[in-house]
């Protein structure tokens, strides 16, 4: 130990001014860092991590910078060093390098991160979602393999992405140089400024050489993610802080992401002006519309937001003003990135999330939306559209079923680029609640027996009766939990809670029900027929508790009813203490239970009773036998026989 901290003494004599140096350099790549400018902090830092220069923070930094920018393989090295050098880190960052494992395809290392995630982040919903989802890979693959994809082919080798239908164009927005001496780049990732670009989409599914939109919505910073109105004359889209050549900033210098909306007059684009729920201390992003026109949904990082961004929705009245701004809760949005929500004609809601398990970075999820807005389950589409890396900004034709995503997986022309889709079969999973009513003691089938489905909520859905053989039926939602409530005449109406499966297929709920009424006769113990398993005495004594009393009081009930019947009261011990002890004690209470009813207003010649000790045992229980607290309870009952009727 002397010898190998001697040579490292020796060694950081010689690299110290080196050392200092490296430190001045990681303290300006970090003002870039906290500038999100990326790029330039990569540069230096992995200048400086090349050079055998190690620091905790300077592999965080440059793990982050990486998986910020998309590229969860080069993030992988990083975080790989990171907990190569100390596993003891935040949480966050076994989430993130378990995405970067799912990049290079060790899902099994990707797991084994997200289960110390799990037990590290506690109630953190991404880690709940994997919990409970521990076969999401098999799921992901069930809905596998349903499109064809290719290249659109107006890709750049820039980004392109985020487009929208207008009419028989397709409009997206891009990096690519559009010309001139001075090119304004955004830092982030060294690319330029994007604007919007339009594509003809022909009649053979080919798209024509991209133009720019109009010079009056794009402008010297980004411009993304438009949605259009069907009648195509108002359009939403997402551009940096910045309206009438002003600019502004957040508190750190930063200008975020704002809604702005535009109108069509006269084949003009116009009259640009900024939504009001907008902020320059948050981003407001990526719109889509209802199919109806009155809500508008956009991804935002705003106060209420659960994880780094979040869905939301607002309502748009009819005078053109907003609503309050709702988040889409927990059922869509994770600690994590949910983003770039899209609404088809089908009132489906695709979106991409990297909090919901997936296959690695940006997956795009569905859920199928109903007219009062509630929501399915989030499905992962799978792949093709799924990969490692990042696949986003879906839009798809409801009654073609074609449409384009983005995706920054290798193979394209350039940092992200636009792929063309269609969908060769729906994702729809079906499932059908279903099962037989029987009788709960002896199995009888039980036909015209009504049978209701209430939602999580106890909401009436449907009512069936069950058929000449017992069964009945509901469609219902994969992946939602029910209730189902039994009635017959004569049966004690039973209630049941169910949740879904999330695959197609049949999920069997058997009901039995219990009689209402129940027969009895001279040598039944009606302490078996109400349920009594056994009247409770404190240790050693023989006096009624409160709950004793209220299990003889349905002795009473049913003695009271029929006043001819007597009962032959019968109390057992178990084995424990000797054999004289338990005669005793068991004689004892079954007198003490006596005594409660004539006081109770039966009378004493109705009632004989005896305490049979340890002489009945129901099981090998006896003295020297081990046997559990289960076992040796089941020896301790009371008995209430009837003799006549």
């Amino acid at each position: 130990m002397k010898i190998k901290n001697l040579i490292y003494s020796s060694l950081m004599s010689l690299i110290a001014f080196q050392g200092y140096t490296q430190k001045a350099k990681v303290a300006a790549a970090d003002k870039e860092y906290d500038r999100y400018a990326y790029i330039d902090a990569i540069a230096t830092y992995e200048r400086v991590a090349n050079k055998g220069y190690t620091d905790e923070s300077m592999f965080q930094k440059l793990g982050n910078a990486y998986y910020f920018n998309a590229e969860l393989e080069k993030a992988e090295k990083w975080y790989e060093k990171l907990f190569d050098m100390n596993q003891n880190q935040e949480p966050e960052y076994y989430y993130r390098y378990s995405q970067c494992l799912k990049s290079i395809g060790d899902y099994a290392k990707s797991d084994k991160m997200m289960t110390e995630f799990n037990h590290k982040s506690g109630n953190d919903l991404r880690a709940k979602l994997f919990k409970s989802n521990r076969n999401y890979l098999e799921e992901i693959k069930a809905n596998s393999w349903r499109y064809t994809i290719e290249n659109a082919g107006i890709n750049s080798k820039f980004s392109d992405y985020g487009s929208s239908f207008l009419g028989n164009n397709l409009v997206f927005a891009s990096a690519r140089d559009t010309g001139g001496i001075a090119k304004k780049v955004f830092k982030w990732n060294n690319q330029s400024f994007t604007n919007l670009y339009r594509s003809e989409m022909k009649s053979d599914g080919s798209l024509g050489k991209p133009e720019r939109f109009d010079n009056r919505i794009n402008s010297k910073f980004h411009e993304s993610t438009p949605v259009f109105t069907q009648d195509g004359k108002t359009m939403y889209f997402t551009r940096n802080n910045f309206l009438n050549g002003k600019k502004k900033e957040d508190s750190k210098r930063v200008t975020l992401l704002k809604l702005y909306k535009s109108t069509l007059e006269k084949g003009v684009w116009g009259n640009v002006r900024e939504l009001p729920f907008n902020s320059d201390q948050y981003s407001v992003a990526h719109p889509a519309l209802s199919i109806d026109e009155k809500t508008l949904y956009f991804a935002s990082d705003m106060p209420g937001t659960l994880g780094q961004s979040d869905l939301f929705k607002v309502k748009i009245n009819d005078d053109g003003s907003y609503g309050t701004p709702e988040n889409l809760g927990n059922k869509i949005n994770t600690e994590g990135r949910e983003t770039f929500p899209f609404i088809s004609d089908q009132n489906e809601l695709y979106y991409a999330s990297d909090g919901h398990p997936g296959l690695g970075g940006l997956d795009v999820f569905v859920v199928q939306l109903d007219q009062n807005g509630s929501m399915s389950e989030s499905q992962n589409v799978g792949e093709p559209i799924n990969g490692k890396t990042d696949d986003f900004a879906l839009l798809i034709n409801g009654q073609s079923r074609t449409g384009f995503f983005t995706t920054n997986r290798s193979g394209g022309e350039g940092y992200d680029d636009i792929y063309r889709f269609t969908e060769t079969k729906k994702l729809t999973c079906e499932q059908e609640l279903s099962g037989v009513v029987t009788d709960l003691v002896d199995g009888k089938l039980l036909p015209m027996t009504q049978v209701v489905l209430f939602d999580s909520n106890f909401k009436e859905l449907q009512q069936v009766v069950s058929d000449e053989k017992a069964h009945y039926a509901f469609e219902v939602k994969c992946g939602e939990s029910y209730h189902v409530r039994a009635i017959k005449a004569d049966y004690i109406t039973k209630e049941q809670s169910i949740t879904i499966a999330k695959e197609s297929g049949k999920t069997d709920l058997p009901i039995a029900l219990e009689k209402a009424v129940s027969k009895v006769t001279v040598g039944d113990d009606l302490a078996k027929f109400l349920k009594i398993e056994i009247i409770y005495f404190d240790l050693d004594k023989s006096f009624i508790r409160k709950d004793a009393a209220f299990e003889l009081e349905k002795i009473l009930d049913v003695m009271k009813q029929y006043p001819t019947m007597k009962i032959d009261v019968r109390s057992h011990t178990d084995s424990r203490q000797t054999h004289a002890y338990n005669e005793k004690l068991s004689d004892r209470r079954a007198k003490s239970t006596i005594a409660w009813l004539v006081k109770n207003g039966i009378a004493a010649n109705r009632l004989t009773g005896k305490g049979y000790g340890e002489t009945q045992l129901v099981n090998k229980c006896a003295d020297g036998v081990q046997c559990t607290e289960q076992e040796h309870q089941a020896n301790r009952r009371s008995e209430f026989i009837i003799t006549s009727m």
